[in-house]
């Protein structure tokens, strides 16, 4: 039986995660891109964790800290991997990531349609906060 390895993504792993995002992630953000994933990991080198087996990529989570907050993005299971730990796995490791740098609280991005992560996410002991809403403006000319 394989065994789940989680580590940190490096610059060579961009190309593969932006495919993967495609097929396991569910819809696009503006920083879906090479520039955006780079500035991540050059400002953050240990903020994208990727788990793979045997090699393959499986999985993803980014768990960025700005010395205030906790924030997860793209946490993504490759869909043929669902329902095997995955997505636990990652979390756990970004969890983990957030106490060592002194993070209280994890919160995450999921889009209210996405009623798959839904579940995962309550399952994880996380709970939606309906009284607050997102407000976002594009601050480039960018396609999304």
């Amino acid at each position: 039986m394989s065994e789940l390895r989680i580590r940190c993504a490096a610059l060579s792993d961009v190309d593969i995660v932006l495919r993967f995002w495609r097929d396991a992630a569910e819809g696009t953000s503006i920083s879906d891109d090479r520039g955006g994933v780079d500035r991540l990991l050059a400002t953050d080198p240990e903020a994208l964790l990727l788990a793979e087996l045997d090699g393959e990529l499986v999985g993803t989570v980014i768990a960025g800290f700005d010395g205030w907050r906790c924030h997860l993005y793209r946490l993504a299971v490759h869909p043929e991997r669902r329902r095997r730990g995955i997505g636990s796995a990652l979390l756990t490791a970004a969890e983990e990531r957030f106490v060592r740098l002194g993070g209280r609280r994890g919160d995450a991005m999921v889009l209210v349609r996405n009623e798959t992560a839904h579940h995962a996410w309550r399952g994880a002991g996380y709970q939606p906060q309906e009284q607050w809403r997102r407000w976002v403006k594009p601050l480039t000319d960018g396609d999304h």
